[in-house]
């Protein structure tokens, strides 16, 4: 069983490896593989906007789709001194501006209620065969996912195949799916 903190290690290394180009064909596979998910009829969606820095998933494609498809989607403003994270509609006119930690947020907007949110897509790290994910470990997405509607569903967005397991604590909220640039995992 792998520990959070080794996976991290691993984990941002094998991004740290990954060209431009690779992460850009990757996020644009993924996105292409979430069109399969029976998840396009619900209303509110969540989506993380990636940190460059930290070679995430480029979700602009996916949010191209969520567009295309007249969905509302919902982004994130993270307060590292409660812990706790706002949401708002992304409008055209929402000005996003990047935080001290790299992370692109709404300034402001329309609140959105989690359990209003009917689908979350989740940044991870690292995610094993049973759904457990490991992000950068300061739990703002575990403290969201639970605040969410028990229908929520909860989609990670990995570049790698899963772990076999993963140490996990009380707290931590399992995912639904999890989708890769090949396929898709449904836990």
């Amino acid at each position: 069983m792998a520990e959070k903190q080794t996976l991290r290690l691993k984990y941002k290394k094998l991004r740290e490896n990954l060209s431009k180009e690779a992460i850009e064909e990757m996020s644009l596979q993924i996105a292409n593989q979430a069109l399969k998910l029976p998840i396009w009829e619900k209303t509110y969606y969540h989506i993380f906007l990636p940190i460059s820095t930290k070679k995430e998933v480029n979700t602009d494609y996916l949010m191209h789709i969520l567009q295309g498809k007249d969905k509302s989607i919902v982004v994130s403003k993270a307060d590292f001194n409660s812990g706790e994270m706002l949401h708002f509609l992304l409008q055209e006119n929402t000005f996003l501006k990047t935080s001290e930690y790299g992370i692109p947020e709404p300034v402001s907007g329309i609140e959105i209620a989690p359990e209003m949110i009917d689908v979350v897509f989740v940044p991870l790290l690292a995610y094993s065969q049973r759904g457990q994910r490991v992000g950068y470990g300061k739990g703002f997405y575990d403290r969201f996912l639970e605040k969410c509607n028990p229908n929520s569903l909860f989609i990670g967005l990995s570049f790698f195949e899963p772990e076999p397991e993963i140490v996990t604590q009380q707290t931590d909220i399992p995912l639904n799916f999890c989708i890769t640039p090949k396929k898709i995992m449904s836990f």
